[in-house]
């Protein structure tokens, strides 16, 4: 590992390329490291964590719309959409929109915190869709998803985005170029000019995560895959790309970050070195913002402690992240509002808080329902709750040693006779510091959970063998991974209001 400093070039400071941080990420993408068992094993987790939420997801609405475009684009021999069967293949680009649109939507998949954060299994749908349509074997596809995991995470812990109010899907292009290299074996300098063509256009302010949230927090990972595969054929063809994008004078970092005098240090694993920052994510028991997480077990824990109608006020003590961004201090007032969207109400921690303290438990479709959110005494406790940041809670949410970071909080439930409660949670409890660590058979197990009566059981079977043999499956076993729902379960004919790919002239 070596820490790679980052900083931005005056235009009259020459630099040889292989200095640029695009040139050390390509770099390492085709260096062909060796990919540890427990790598192995956690990628295997993550795929079959993606098909869970994805098919949980597959008829609403963003999905269906997605799906819809998806299939205007045919092609023979193509890539494979969730829930539909093998041989209905699209161009490899619109599977990866399709598929990370299913994948996100429920906001119910991986995600790692650092200086800045994600969703690195977004990296996984454009992966493989790419090797689909490549002929890539399994063995190449883990290789790529292990790749791509190290470059976004290394990414998230060096350069901050939200400070700058930039949506953090600006790290998640760079880290799918990076897989797609790894994939195809393909020159450093093809990766390289892929890498700077991914960020330059990769760069979105935060609003798409503020006020009302809309669908396009779930399409966004897709529109990241299908660019990023868009910018690596690009690339193959021997097309070059705007650079240096992080360094340069007028680059992301310029202009968009810290500015010409910031500097930042990006972990970075040498070539050839094995890759291992999948070890340091983490998935959800619970569809809804990370943060979130151990708030929902938390509540669950001490529910049974509290009178809910005689609360006076609630305060969730926390890190600053957890406080602006789906706490009061956010300043949204559409985070109290019953009639907000699903997304929205998935980044409010006083709804998710009201909620699991009221219920108990968390449900993906039925805890955000607009009768749900609008009960009387769900949106009076609802509105009694605020949250506050805590220092020393800041301190372990960034603390260098991922065996110290929580990513919780203190909960001080204040009674109306003047009495307090008090609990708090480190991490949730499924995270690797957790009360019970997810493995293998959790991942397993919520799938079997969110697929109880939907999936045909053999075509369970097939699936979940391929997944756990993923790296051993050959190029056409390989086409065949996303696994297929019945007949008609999948609503192709759903109304998504028709667009440019559905006219008829």
């Amino acid at each position: 590992m070596r820490d790679h400093q980052v900083r931005v070039w005056p235009a009259g400071e020459a630099h040889p390329r292989e200095d640029e941080l695009a040139w050390k990420i390509a770099e390492y993408a085709v260096s062909r490291p060796a990919v540890d068992d427990d790598v192995a094993e956690m990628v295997r987790c993550r795929v079959v964590d993606n098909a869970a939420v994805a098919l949980a997801a597959i008829n609403r609405a963003p999905v269906a719309a997605a799906r819809a475009m998806a299939l205007a684009h045919p092609r023979a021999a193509g890539a494979t959409l969730f829930g539909l069967p093998p041989e209905i293949t699209v161009h490899a680009e619109w599977a990866a929109w399709a598929n990370a649109t299913a994948v996100r939507e429920l906001d119910f998949h991986d995600t790692f915190l650092a200086t800045d954060f994600g969703h690195p299994g977004d990296n996984i749908p454009p992966l493989i869709a790419a090797a689909q349509q490549t002929g890539r074997d399994g063995a190449a596809l883990v290789r790529a998803v292990a790749v791509a995991y190290e470059i976004h995470v290394a990414l998230m812990k060096g350069i901050g985005l939200h400070v700058h109010k930039k949506d953090h899907v600006a790290h998640l292009l760079p880290g799918a170029v990076a897989g797609l290299g790894a994939l195809l074996e393909l020159p450093v300098e093809a990766v390289y000019h892929a890498v700077n063509q991914a960020v330059h256009l990769g760069f979105s302010t935060r609003q798409s995560r503020k006020g009302e949230i809309t669908s396009w927090k779930a399409y966004v990972p897709g529109f990241s895959g299908k660019t990023a595969i868009e910018a690596v054929d690009r690339a193959m063809r021997g097309e070059g790309a705007p650079n240096p994008i992080y360094e340069g004078a007028d680059s992301v970092i310029a202009w968009m970050l810290d500015g010409p005098d910031g500097v930042y240090t990006v972990p970075l694993a040498e070539p050839g070195e094995a890759p291992r920052g999948i070890m340091e994510t983490y998935t959800k028991a619970h569809s809804a913002e990370y943060q979130a997480q151990a708030l929902i077990d938390l509540a669950r824990e001490v529910r049974d402690r509290v009178d809910l109608t005689q609360v006076e006020k609630i305060v969730l003590h926390t890190s600053h992240h957890t406080h602006v961004v789906i706490g009061t201090g956010s300043e949204d007032p559409q985070k109290f509002d019953p009639k907000a969207s699903r997304e929205t109400l998935d980044h409010s921690a006083m709804y998710i808080l009201a909620v699991a303290l009221e219920d108990g438990e968390w449900h993906h479709d039925a805890s955000y329902a607009p009768d749900r959110a609008g009960r009387p005494e769900t949106v009076a406790l609802w509105r009694r709750i605020e949250t506050a940041e805590d220092a020393d809670w800041e301190r372990r949410y960034h603390h260098p040693d991922p065996a110290e970071r929580a990513f919780g909080g203190r909960l001080e439930i204040i009674m109306d006779d003047g009495t307090t409660i008090e609990a708090a949670k480190d991490v949730a409890d499924a995270h690797p510091n957790g009360a019970a660590p997810w493995t293998w058979p959790d991942y397993v197990g919520k799938f079997d959970r969110l697929m109880t009566g939907v999936i045909d059981p053999a075509e369970r079977d097939r699936f979940i063998a391929a997944a756990e043999g993923l790296g051993d499956l050959d190029a056409e076993t390989l086409r065949h991974l996303n696994p297929m729902l019945p007949a008609g379960a999948v609503d192709c004919d759903a109304p998504t209001g028709g667009g440019i790919f559905d006219w008829q002239s």
